[in-house]
């Protein structure tokens, strides 16, 4: 798939770049269900490039669209959206097309996974927070921000900062420091380019319209991570939730031994149940994942 990925558009950094590389992008057609699973197959088994490039370039637009909800971290459109394409690329070479659901379900993970990382490696201040928490908090805290209208610049009001620190699981200190940080931020209305004749970063802003990209990026905006994974989890009986939580999501696992003591039950049907627990879970991600595609697709 390296050999074809230089066909990729790319995006220039000359004046209307963007618009062009969204206008080219725009060419590559999307893929049919049963066109898209047999590209799928023939990478996979024969691992045909052509069948990768095609499914590669035809959520080129996917990945656009994302890379746009990260447009206010200062960093460059062109570097975010390349870092998206290098996630794409990944979810295309480890996509199994048996497992029942969309190329763009799975590529999302990677897309989000890769540009975020990519962010968090660009900002520094984000060395001095990395638990799971602060890192949600530090890609969530504008979009909370703007549910409880909260755009002025500035520290927060009180309510402000309790209803974002229990909505996000961190508490009020840790808001108040990453909005702060956060507050250099460039404006929406600060120019693309320093020539003043490239637009606004607003200029820019994804029309939420009825267009299939629109549609499907916004129904699919529930499955970040945390979210999709608290809804699953509503599936689990109070013993299997707390074993799960305790094994998969603790940012120190703790033992099998001391679960064991706790439930009065051997090691070994401890990990049975986290086993079980860990099976329900993600296949409850996947019938939601694969639900909210076949919304959006209508």
């Amino acid at each position: 798939m390296a050999s074809d990925s230089g066909n990729i558009p790319a995006i220039s950094s000359s004046t209307g770049g963007l618009s062009r590389y969204l206008s080219e992008i725009r060419r590559f057609p999307m893929l049919e269900p049963q066109e898209e699973y047999m590209l799928a197959k023939r990478y996979a088994e024969h691992g045909d490039k052509k069948a990768a490039h095609k499914m590669v370039t035809s959520h080129l637009r996917l990945v656009a669209k994302i890379a746009m909800g990260y447009r206010g971290y200062g960093l460059p459109v062109s570097e975010v959206v390349s870092e998206g394409n290098v996630g794409l690329m990944q979810a295309v070479k480890r996509f199994d097309p048996e497992k029942g659901f969309r190329l763009a379900t799975y590529a999302m993970w990677w897309i989000r996974a890769s540009i975020q990382e990519y962010i968090l490696r660009s900002w520094s201040l984000v060395k001095m927070g990395t638990t799971a928490n602060q890192k949600r908090l530090f890609f969530n805290l504008r979009k909370v921000k703007g549910q409880i209208q909260a755009l002025e610049d500035g520290d927060l009001k009180p309510e402000q900062v309790d209803y974002i620190a229990e909505k996000l699981g961190v508490s009020n200190e840790e808001v108040v420091s990453m909005n702060r940080r956060l507050g250099g931020d460039a404006s929406l209305n600060a120019p693309l380019k320093a020539d003043g004749e490239s637009g606004q970063w607003q200029d820019w802003l994804v029309d939420e319209s009825e267009s299939q990209e629109s549609v499907l990026a916004d129904k699919e905006e529930f499955n970040h991570r945390m979210e999709l994974l608290t809804e699953a989890m509503d599936i689990l009986n109070e013993r299997e939730r707390r074993i799960f939580e305790a094994r998969r999501l603790s940012e120190k696992p703790e033992t099998l031994e001391s679960l064991s003591e706790e439930f009065g039950v051997s090691r070994e049907r401890i990990r049975q149940i986290e086993v079980r627990a860990f099976e329900k879970v993600q296949e409850a991600v996947q019938k939601a994942a694969t639900k909210a595609l076949e919304a959006s697709l209508g």
